[in-house]
């Protein structure tokens, strides 16, 4: 079904087309380093600092929290600010957060990195509405490719958190240098992000409350939820969980920055895939198959497929969010609801999702052993599958003759 268009918006040129895809790439390239460069150094943070692996998986708990706690002020500071703004705003707070990082306090630490969540929740949440606006046709795509962008940042943050550590003389520093990369993503922000009014949707149908009342809404947060909880314990803790298998620090480190950077070539594809049948839900299951494979190879499997893991964990993985991604712009009529879908989604998807790293951090602090883990992880994935088969159905929230909102 095409994706309806607000005929009162121009159509973007091909200039201005490349200029927003370019911004959304480098976007997108500063939204997982504040989050992946953390886990490499998780160790060196606990031996510098003394914090227990409680305190410690509350660290990897807190950006991931934010990220749901502040994604629903998303589309209310879009609506006082304007989009273009609002997302200027939180890359300037995310630089702010990540340069604080770099003070060896751990109050420092934690404050910086509470900030990098809270920038992280607003900017995530505004990207997936601005494509709907911009390029209402080919959103999904567009998600693919912003999605990439994402995947690829979380790599870089991955396999160059140490050796910036080691280059630049501590974990702190090390923490700190992504800032300039943010810095860079808003003064390009600020130069050439488009700029247009968007006519205003009925009162009643573009409220939150009414997006609330629509099942379908729900499934694909609960979703989104369960399948960045799998994530998120990917970025916060897979090196920890390789390194009790027995892997060296550095070794972990580049498996996790292998099997993010194996994430582009999925998160680019699962859009096409999505579109080839009638709707989403056989990729959906493909998708949480190959991650629930990943961590069984990685973690209870043989020792010698540990790569075969790492590839199906990121195949899937790079599949199973930009699938949770496009299916916000799937699910939607137009970009207003897209920013309501986003806020909801994101928000709730991520409070929940931080219960992941948390999780984790408590099995380790009871000494549970990989195997329990293992199944817990599996649990998850097959908790993810069940709303998928809901998710993924071909529906979409629009506004009737009436001005109400309701799922066609």
């Amino acid at each position: 079904m095409p994706e309806p268009t607000d005929p009162r918006s121009p159509q973007p040129n091909r200039r201005r087309l490349l200029v927003f895809i370019g911004l959304m790439v480098l976007v997108g390239l500063n939204l997982r380093p504040a989050l992946s460069s953390l886990a490499p150094v998780l160790t060196r943070i606990q031996q510098d600092t003394g914090l227990s692996p409680l305190s410690i998986g509350a660290l990897t708990t807190l950006p991931v929290l934010c990220l749901g706690l502040f994604a629903p002020m998303a589309p209310w500071l879009a609506k006082r600010l304007g989009a273009e703004r609002a997302l200027a705003a939180g890359l300037a707070l995310l630089a702010g957060g990540l340069a604080l990082r770099g003070v060896p306090l751990v109050a420092a630490l934690f404050i910086g990195t509470l900030m990098v969540g809270a920038a992280i929740g607003v900017a995530g949440t505004l990207l997936p509405a601005l494509v709907k606006r911009e390029l209402p046709a080919g959103a999904d795509l567009m998600t693919g490719v912003y999605t990439m962008a994402l995947c690829l940042g979380g790599a870089l943050g991955a396999g160059l958190s140490v050796p910036l550590a080691d280059q630049l003389g501590g974990w702190h520093l090390g923490l700190a240098s992504w800032s300039t990369l943010a810095a860079l993503a808003l003064v390009a922000w600020l130069a050439l992000a488009p700029r247009r009014h968007e006519a205003a949707l009925p009162s009643r149908a573009g409220s939150m409350r009414s997006v609330l009342g629509q099942p379908l809404a729900w499934q694909v947060m609960l979703f989104m939820g369960l399948q960045s909880s799998l994530a998120y314990i990917v970025f916060g803790w897979l090196p920890t969980l390789l390194m009790e298998r027995g892997y060296g620090e550095g070794e972990a480190g580049w498996m996790m920055a292998a099997s993010v950077m194996v994430q582009l070539p999925a998160a680019l594809g699962a859009p096409w895939l999505a579109r080839m049948g009638s709707d989403q839900r056989p990729a959906l299951l493909i998708v949480l198959a190959m991650i629930a494979t990943g961590f069984w190879l990685l973690l209870i499997g043989p020792t010698p497929l540990r790569w075969l893991g790492i590839v199906f964990l990121g195949l899937g993985q790079g599949g199973g969010f930009s699938l949770a991604l496009t299916l916000i712009v799937l699910r939607s009529g137009n970009s207003r609801l897209a920013g309501k879908l986003s806020g909801l989604v994101q928000g709730g998807g991520y409070t929940l999702a931080a219960m992941g790293p948390l999780g984790v951090g408590v099995m380790l602090q009871l000494d549970l052993g990989l195997a329990t883990i293992t199944a817990v992880l599996l649990a998850i994935c097959a908790s993810a599958a069940t709303f998928a088969l809901f998710a993924g159905r071909n529906r979409r929230l629009e506004i009737d003759t009436t001005g109400l909102l309701v799922t066609r």
